[in-house]
Order: C-alpha cells, then structure tokens, then sequence
C-alpha cells in the first residue's frame, strides 16, 4: 500500500523537518511505501541539498518526494494519506481520494502537544463536510495515550558519539572558534524574533564563565549579528567579554543533531527542534511558534507540567520563569544566573526525560499500527 505525506511549510524548516523524518522513518525502519508532497522547493532544499534545484520528482533515501502542484494531477490516490498539520489537500487529489473503490486511511497529523486534552482527542475520525470521508485526528504527544514523538533507530548511538571525551574536540576541528574552547559553556540558539536576546547577550557577556554561543545562519543570526554589531555570515565569529559567538552555517540534520547533543544549553524553537533537543538529553530553553493572544503560552506551560514533574521544586519554579520571560520578550539579565546555577541538576533530570520518552513507542511506529489496523 502507498503511503502519500503532505506537507506545506509555515514555519520555515520546522514543517518540512517533521515531516521529512516521518516520511524516511516510514520508509526504511516499516518497509512502507512512500511519497512526500511539499509545497516550499526552496525550504526542502535548505534542508536536503541534494534534491534537484528545479522542482521535480526524485527519489531520496527511500522516500519519492513531489512537488505539491503535481498533487492536482493524481488520477489514483494513496491507500494511506497523510494530512500534516491541516495542510487542506489539493482539489485533484481530493478527487483521486473519493474515486477509489475502498476509502483511504485519511490522517490528519497534528502539531505535538503536552495539553490534557489530546488524550481523548486522538484518534479520533470525524467526518469531512466536502468529501464525505472520514478523517482521523492523530496527535503527537508525550505519553501512551498519544501519538508520541519521532525518533530514528540510530539516533542515540550518534547521540552518545556526540558526547564522547573528543566530541567538542572534532567539532572545532571544522568550525574553529577564536576565543573559545572545549572548556567553555557552549549553548546552541535556534529562534523566532525575540526581544528577550539582547538582555541574554549582554547576562553572557557580563557571566563569570566564558560561554561559546552556536548560531547557525538565519533568524537567530541576523538577531545576533545586530545587537553584536558583527557580520551576519557563516564563519564570523565575535568576542565580548565572556561571550564568544561562533556564527555557523546552515547545518545538515546530523550535524545539528550533533551540535545539540555537545551543547551545555540549547535554545530550540517550533517542533522539530524541539524534539531534537529533548533527545539530546541536555537543559533547553524552548520558544515556541508565536500565536495571536499568546495562546501559544498554553502549550508552553502544558509542557512544563509535564516535564517538571520530576524536578526539585526551585529547580522547576526557576526554569518555568526563564522559559516564560523567553516566549514573552522579558529581561532575562536577573534570570540568566539563577538558571546557570541549576544546570548541573537539569542537565541530569534532561537525561530522565529522554530515557523516560525513549521507552515508548516512537510516532510513525504508532502510526503504522494503528492505519493496518483500520486498513484490515
């Protein structure tokens, strides 16, 4: 059975980065066939150089990826068709989808989320008013009444390899960076725009240990560069006081995975990253996609609960106020040593967690039983 992921990208590489991982992961750990339709060629691109620069099918490590337009053209729709993040399906396929003898299995994949209430809401089928198929809700989450979280079988193994006593060393071997070393504080920024970062860059200047902030090119660079005062380009790197910046290129997935994986703090964005550093089993600071009367405060907090479940009381209080003045814009010069202080402690409790989640089943193993059982 084909199996067709759709996916338009909205949050720059966060959208096409799940649902890449997800199509591959079907691909090569379930043997399932596999098709990926995307709207944003360029985004696609930044993260998979070597499809082709014009958009046209082709065939990368297992996984058949389209462009979107060519969706409209489909006279025979997949047998399993998935609906990322309420992308509204071309017209065409939607066509292809009601002709077929025997319905698809129609999901439609969530964004990830800590709330109470996907429990009961994942899924579910429902309906849809314009094709009278029914389309089933799947909610990736952080416990067994979810979808839960994607992960690649090799992960921990490059994870730990990362984390080896010559990890930072090789790593500055191909990004040399003057003024730093393997012995400072390194810490990884990821980002939307954020009010909050130049308070943080004057905190890390004035800190007592030299820290080695990780930028890779965009957003978070531009940011940088600006309240710095340096060139916003891979390869530039600055000095000041006890803050070095080490501006990176745009990195591959392995590498960023890596980078992660080295780093004492990572400051993560969206979902896919966010993902990415949970199972770097490091502290992070997340911010996550900015919404209209900061709803997006309420999976913020959700997933605090969740993940400061474990941790002491101050240790948690402390981390619930940096992560809130991060997603709102706050002076974070007072916050910034009060969480250094406690890295120690949640660099282990981040450990916990990763362990915790690891031993559940991953999302598109979730995914592939519960679409042959609806399919059978």
């Amino acid at each position: 059975m084909r199996w067709d992921v759709f996916c338009r990208v909205v949050d720059n590489f966060g959208d096409i980065g799940v649902c890449w991982r997800l199509a591959r992961s079907l691909a090569n750990t379930h043997g399932r066939w596999v098709r990926l339709w995307v709207d944003d060629w360029i985004a696609l691109r930044h993260l998979l150089p070597a499809v082709p620069e014009v958009p046209a099918p082709c065939l990368l490590e297992g996984v058949e990826i389209h462009p979107w337009a060519l969706a409209e053209q489909v006279t025979e729709a997949a047998g399993c068709v998935i609906e990322a993040f309420a992308c509204h399906l071309p017209e065409g396929y939607l066509a292809a989808m009601r002709s077929r003898a025997v319905a698809p299995a129609w999901i439609n994949l969530e964004y990830l989320s800590a709330e109470a209430w996907i429990e009961d809401c994942h899924g579910l089928p429902s309906p849809d008013p314009a094709t009278g198929l029914n389309k089933t809700f799947f909610f990736p989450g952080f416990t067994e009444r979810t979808g839960g979280v994607l992960r690649e079988p090799e992960l921990f193994e490059r994870r730990d390899a990362a984390q080896g006593i010559d990890g930072r060393a090789l790593w500055l071997a191909r990004h040399a960076a003057p003024g730093g070393s393997a012995a400072s504080r390194w810490m990884s920024l990821f980002c939307y725009e954020n009010a909050a970062l130049e308070h943080l860059l004057a905190a890390w200047q004035a800190d007592a240990q030299p820290t080695l902030l990780w930028v890779p090119a965009g957003i978070a660079l531009k940011q940088v560069a600006a309240h710095l005062d340096m060139a916003p380009v891979a390869g530039a790197s600055h000095r000041a006081g006890a803050l070095t910046v080490r501006a990176l290129p745009f990195l591959s997935m392995r590498d960023y995975d890596a980078l992660l994986a080295m780093c004492d703090v990572n400051f993560v964005r969206g979902e896919d990253s966010f993902v990415r550093a949970q199972w770097a089993a490091r502290p992070l600071v997340w911010q996550a996609y900015p919404q209209a009367d900061a709803t997006h405060l309420v999976k913020v907090n959700a997933f605090l609960s969740r993940y400061c479940a474990g941790l002491d009381v101050a240790d948690g209080d402390c981390l619930r106020a940096f992560w809130s003045g991060w997603n709102q814009g706050h002076d974070l010069r007072q916050a910034w040593p009060a969480l250094a202080r406690r890295l120690p402690r949640l660099a282990r409790h981040a450990r916990r967690w990763s362990d915790e989640l690891a031993a559940q089943k991953d999302l598109a193993e979730r995914l592939v039983e519960f679409v042959d059982r609806i399919v059978k």
